[in-house]
Order: C-alpha cells, then sequence, then structure tokens
C-alpha cells in the first residue's frame, strides 16, 4: 500500500506527497497536462521542442543542470502523446533545491532567441538521427498516419516534420508556455523520506504564489472506428523486411486495459508467449517477433511486429500470425496460462514500487486520468480479468477490419543486407 496525501493550492496546482523512511532520497516529479496530441496540426514537435526549452534556464536559474549536481541530484525528462513529465532525484535534505528549481521554471521560462535557436537545432538534429537516418525510425510516422485519420495520435511526439519546430517563432514559443505550463494544468508529486506536513510548506513557499493560467478545456476529435483492413508497403533500405500488425484497442482508463494488457503479453512476453515460441523457436518463421500496446490516455493501439527470417516469404510469415491472433478468437486461454502470465505482471509491478522515483512518476500519472489511488489497486484489476474477458476482448481487437498492416520491404542487395540475430528471450 502506497500512501499519499493530497492538496490542491490556491492557484490550482495538485500536490501528492509520500513518505518512504527506507530510502535517504527523495524525487520531485512535476507532470504537465501536455502533450503532442494538444498541438496544432501545423506546428506538430512543440511539446517535446519545450521538453528541451525547459533546461534552458529561467528567471532565477540561468542553468538547471549544475544546482541539481551540486545538491547530490540528476534530473530529467519525457514527452509523449499525453503529457511532458520532468522529474529529479536528490538527497531528502536538498527538497528545496529542486523545489527551487521546478518552480523557477514554472514561474519564469527564459525566453531567449539563443536558447531556441540552439534547442531548434537539437530537435531538428535529432529528428534527423532518429527518424530519417535510422533503420525502421519512420515506423510511428507511418503507423500513425494509417491508424488514425481524426485524433492527433496521428503525428508521434518528435512531429510530422522537422520544418514545424525549424520554423517555431518565439510568440508560438510564450504563447505554448502560457496556455499550458501553469500550476492548474500541472501535478507536482513529493517522493521519499520526507516528513508530509514539512514538504507541503515548502512547496507552498515556492509555488504557491506561482500565478494560475487560463487553461482552455481540451476538445479532441474522436477517432471513428475503423471498420476496414488498411495497408501500406514502404520501400526502404532496412537491413531485413518487416511486418507490423497494428489493432484499434482501448484507453489506458479503460476497463479492458487490464485485459488487453494480459493479452499482448500473451501473445509476445517471455520464451513460451504463443507468438515467440511458436513461431520463432518452433517454426523458426521469424527472426524477432513482438506485441506491445500503446496505453495511451485516449484508444490507443495494439501492435505486433515482427521480421521475417531469411528465406521466409511475407506473406507466410504473415499468414502464421494471423492463424495464432485467430486461435485466441476461437478458443478461450487456459486457466493456468492466465495465472502464469498475471503473475508476471503482478512482479513487475511490485518491482516498480521499490523505486520513488517510479512511485513519484505513478502518482502523478493517475492523478491526471482522475484517481491516484489505482496505484494501489492496479495488482486486483489484474488479478480481476477473466478467461471470458480475455477471449471477448480478443474478438473485439483482432479483426482484420480492424487491423492497419504496414510492410517495410528491404531495397538492399541481398549481399548488403544481414539477417538480425535471432530474439534470446527467457521467462523472468
Amino acid at each position: 500500500m502506497i500512501e499519499y496525501e493530497r492538496h490542491v493550492l490556491n492557484n490550482g496546482l495538485r500536490v501528492l506527497i509520500h513518505e518512504d523512511k527506507s530510502t535517504p532520497m527523495v524525487a520531485v516529479n512535476v507532470l504537465y497536462d501536455i502533450g503532442s496530441k494538444d498541438e496544432n496540426p501545423a506546428k506538430t514537435g512543440f511539446a517535446h521542442l519545450f521538453e528541451h526549452l525547459m533546461f534552458g534556464g529561467s528567471a532565477n536559474i540561468p542553468d538547471f543542470d549544475d544546482p541539481i549536481q551540486l545538491a547530490g541530484g540528476e534530473n530529467n525528462a519525457f514527452t509523449n502523446n499525453d503529457m511532458t513529465n520532468f522529474y529529479d532525484v536528490l538527497p531528502a535534505e536538498n527538497l528545496e533545491v529542486a523545489l527551487w528549481l521546478e518552480s523557477d521554471r514554472m514561474l519564469s521560462l527564459n525566453f531567449d532567441e539563443k536558447v531556441l535557436e540552439t534547442q531548434q537545432k537539437v530537435v531538428v538534429e535529432e529528428f534527423k538521427e532518429t527518424c530519417l537516418n535510422e533503420p525502421y525510425g519512420d515506423v510511428w510516422h507511418h503507423i500513425s498516419d494509417l491508424a488514425y485519420k481524426e485524433h492527433p495520435y496521428r503525428w508521434p511526439t518528435i512531429g510530422l516534420e522537422p520544418k514545424h519546430v525549424e520554423d517555431a517563432e518565439m510568440q508560438d514559443v510564450k504563447d505554448f508556455f502560457f496556455n499550458f505550463y501553469r500550476p492548474n494544468n500541472a501535478i507536482l508529486v513529493v517522493a521519499g523520506n520526507v516528513k508530509p506536513k514539512k514538504a507541503l510548506k515548502l512547496v507552498e513557499k515556492w509555488f504557491g504564489d506561482i500565478p494560475e493560467g487560463e487553461v482552455a478545456k481540451r476538445r479532441l476529435p474522436i477517432e471513428p472506428p475503423q471498420n476496414e483492413f488498411r495497408e501500406k508497403t514502404v520501400e526502404s533500405k532496412v537491413p531485413v523486411d518487416a511486418l507490423y500488425l497494428v489493432f484499434h484497442t482501448c484507453s489506458r482508463i479503460h476497463p479492458d486495459f487490464y485485459a488487453v494488457d494480459l493479452l499482448s503479453d500473451v501473445l509476445a512476453s517471455g520464451a513460451s508467449s504463443r507468438l515467440y515460441r511458436k513461431l520463432l523457436k518452433e517454426k523458426k518463421l521469424f527472426s524477432h517477433i513482438d506485441c506491445y500496446i500503446t496505453a495511451s490516455n485516449d484508444p490507443g493501439l495494439l501492435i505486433v511486429e515482427g521480421k521475417p527470417t531469411n528465406g521466409v516469404s511475407m506473406e507466410d510469415a504473415e499468414k502464421a500470425v494471423w492463424e495464432e491472433l485467430e486461435l485466441l478468437i476461437s478458443s478461450p486461454i487456459s486457466t493456468s496460462e492466465l495465472e502464469k502470465i498475471v503473475n508476471k505482471s503482478e512482479s513487475s509491478l511490485v518491482f516498480s514500487e521499490v523505486s520513488v522515483l517510479n512511485k513519484a512518476i505513478n502518482l502523478a500519472f493517475f492523478e491526471l486520468v482522475g484517481d491516484a489511488s489505482i496505484i494501489n489497486r492496479e495488482t486486483s484489476l489484474y488479478q480481476n480479468v477473466t478467461v471470458e474477458e480475455m477471449q471477448r476482448v480478443a474478438k473485439e481487437v483482432l479483426r482484420r477490419e480492424n487491423c492497419s498492416k504496414l510492410i517495410y520491404k528491404s531495397t538492399m542487395p541481398a549481399g548488403e543486407a544481414v539477417e538480425e540475430e535471432e530474439d534470446d528471450e527467457e521467462d523472468e
């Protein structure tokens, strides 16, 4: 049981405090309710750009990294479709350093043309390196475009194209900051060896005077149900051909999420999972195969991806995958198979809660989706999934008309293409 206190400051900042006496450290996590789905379709990549800009200095702090490192800590951030998250981990006695740093950049970011220009170059270079120059690097551009036609998940977090970030002007940056990076659009979690009462006083000291903003109510288009099979083939200089089968599924906060998550584990989590054991180990049709979900706040995706073994046709490889998917639809899994994957999920959850940083991030996330107490019910929510629910979800999700197929066809000469090494997974 993760115990915590929840408070809301007068400016709307939501604050959660978790005391953990087993560690000398404290984690400070600031989650902003802004992700790439909130961007203008003509100005994508801004949430990711801001992740970089937030380290470019603020009103009283020219360099964000030096003070946290001098306090014996470290910091980082991540951005996705749904949120932007900043975190600091440092000795508990230096908690105030992290609160000072985070509050200063929330209050007044350094709007400097040189900083903007520098970070634009960094982000554009990252786009080129990870999306344009890396094999399969543009996969999410193709998947997003195939699967989504209305919802802003139709572009990846890094943005549709580098030009959107290259063309960003200072006024665009200021508007984005004051629209989204406000205390009433943020969640602050303090987790570690702290006294909640004292920690709250420090939070109020550093964040209480930051003015709230006028955050517009989110009105995103709803993605209509997919009722036809979609497919796309991309010819690219990749080492081997690759197959992606992409299915629409529920959101992270939908009751069916836990069954969908377990369904992906049945297919490809560990050496005894179905796709891995049957198609890679036994039939040797694939050199790599995986299944995972996006677990997004709005309806997301389940993806099966694989790279056929050298000499195996894409048609034969894909047919074998569909046979396994259809088996899940037509025949319920055994109770023992379900128990095994539930136990594995439970172990992963328990292990993740050892770290104060993970607890801070998870508390912030569940507060974002509406109920921080879910963090203490996750295990039981997985345990309550039934064999019948698994089959129902499989029937709803793994339909051909709910699928988008992406194929990478290698254009590399036979002598240059190198078959990837076979996966070597073992059950935990």
